[in-house]
């Protein structure tokens, strides 16, 4: 890769006489430069050896500064054109199309010198000869700004406000090149339009939310810690699920709702309200739940145990699976808190989910970044959990929110199956005291 930054660099380092030959620079890119006619030599050839210098003194001056396989700009002095070929010169460039008589020509080819002759000054051709070189020799090959295919462009938008370059090279999953991304383009790429939908905390939210714009927030939690840049529609409501206020909307603007949606947003009341057995259901939420079989045409609990049965058969996953299938993350001062909360109607199939969970979490724990983990194990039938605590004072905190003895081997809260309305705020009170 190369910039044009490294071109005017290599245009303007007047210092360096022998950077025309570290380069290798074809006698044919030469010619072209300075719109020159080989009167002697190759022009498939290269120059690889030697200073670039001017020829402005006398021939006895001349003789201390010109070395072998030098190239030597000079005019159309005869005794300088013999001295340079004497002296070894490799290239002599004669300026202002001054003919080149035979006798030299003959010294040169005698010597192996070529001769170039060019329409250019002397001055001119000096300051062009450089943007002969070839480009090969200023590329960058390593520690190079790319970016790949799958990257996202939040991620890319903050390289790129650190450099000065105009484009970027994309690659793809194989670091072969693809094309160019331009850094005005995407800097100046509008932003990402977003509604969030259950959830309003920073910790819920998508990477890069940062860089989005919130239009609407329709959520049914406790209001979190987001901020946003301008005012948004922001519907929170007391219900058991956040379907119910998407019901709600569509019986608003009356919208006719597909089977299909009515099915999964009855799906969801069930399942958040545990089939309208926890505390935060509403008899709002019910008669959603009421409608929306009506016009999906489903029983709703002959699916409700379908749904709970099907969603508690863990036992051909990963405790990792498991921990991260309903995990929340919450944050209370420089409290940062994990939830974990796993569902079923069977006692057995809880206890063996919690043969898995248990030695997991104890492994990865102190890689989660958090100061306490808690899984929900709860029982809805029984409307029962067994809560697992991690970290130093998890235990501790659970005992005094809800009033426990402190000889607990294990930790069954009766009557509590809400993680939003039931644990989250027990939590919460005892952690901002």
């Amino acid at each position: 890769m190369i910039t044009i930054g490294d071109i005017a660099t290599a245009y303007m380092d007047v210092y360096d006489n022998c950077i025309l030959s570290t380069a290798g620079t074809s006698y044919k890119n030469i010619l072209e430069t300075l719109e020159a006619t080989m009167v002697v030599g190759d022009e498939e050839a290269t120059y690889e050896k030697g200073e670039v210098i001017i020829a402005a003194a006398n021939p006895d001056v001349m003789e201390d500064y010109i070395h072998e396989g030098d190239m030597v700009i000079l005019g159309n002095r005869y005794e300088s054109q013999l001295c340079a070929i004497e002296m070894g010169a490799d290239c002599i460039i004669v300026c202002m199309d001054a003919k080149v008589s035979r006798t030299i020509q003959k010294m040169a080819q005698e010597h192996d010198c070529n001769i170039i002759v060019t329409p250019y000054d002397t001055f001119t051709a000096a300051r062009m000869i450089n943007q002969s070189m070839p480009i090969e020799y200023f590329m960058k090959r390593n520690d190079l700004t790319t970016f790949h295919l799958a990257d996202k462009t939040e991620d890319i938008k903050g390289v790129m406000g650190k450099k000065r370059h105009r484009d970027f090279p994309i690659l793809d999953e194989n670091d072969r090149y693809v094309g160019m991304i331009s850094r005005r383009n995407l800097l100046n790429l509008r932003k990402k339009q977003l509604i969030l939908v259950d959830h309003n905390e920073v910790s819920q939210t998508v990477d890069g939310i940062e860089f989005a714009h919130i239009l609407e927030i329709i959520d049914h939690h406790r209001i979190g810690t987001l901020e946003t840049l301008e005012p948004v529609l922001f519907r929170n409501q007391p219900l058991g699920c956040t379907a119910t206020i998407i019901y709600q909307m569509y019986q608003e603007h009356g919208i006719e709702i597909p089977k299909n949606i009515a099915g999964l947003l009855m799906a969801a009341i069930i399942s958040d309200t545990l089939m309208f057995r926890s505390p935060t259901c509403t008899p709002v939420d019910q008669k959603a739940a009421e409608d929306l079989s009506e016009i999906c045409g489903v029983e709703i609990e002959e699916f409700a145990v379908d749904m709970f049965g099907a969603g508690s058969d863990l036992s051909s996953k990963e405790p990792k699976e498991i921990f991260n299938q309903d995990l929340k993350r919450f944050e209370v001062g420089d409290i940062e808190f994990i939830v974990s909360q796993i569902n079923s109607m069977n006692s057995i199939e809880l206890q063996e989910i919690k043969e898995k969970i248990v030695p997991y979490l104890e492994e990865v724990f102190e890689g989660l970044g958090v100061s306490m983990a808690f899984v929900m194990l709860t029982n809805i039938v029984k409307e029962s959990t067994e809560l697992l605590c991690f970290g130093e004072k998890s235990k501790d905190v659970v005992k005094e929110a809800f009033q426990l003895s402190g000889d607990m081997k294990r930790i069954i809260l009766k009557g509590l199956v809400s993680r939003k309305k039931q644990l989250i705020p027990s939590l919460v009170s005892i952690l901002q005291q």
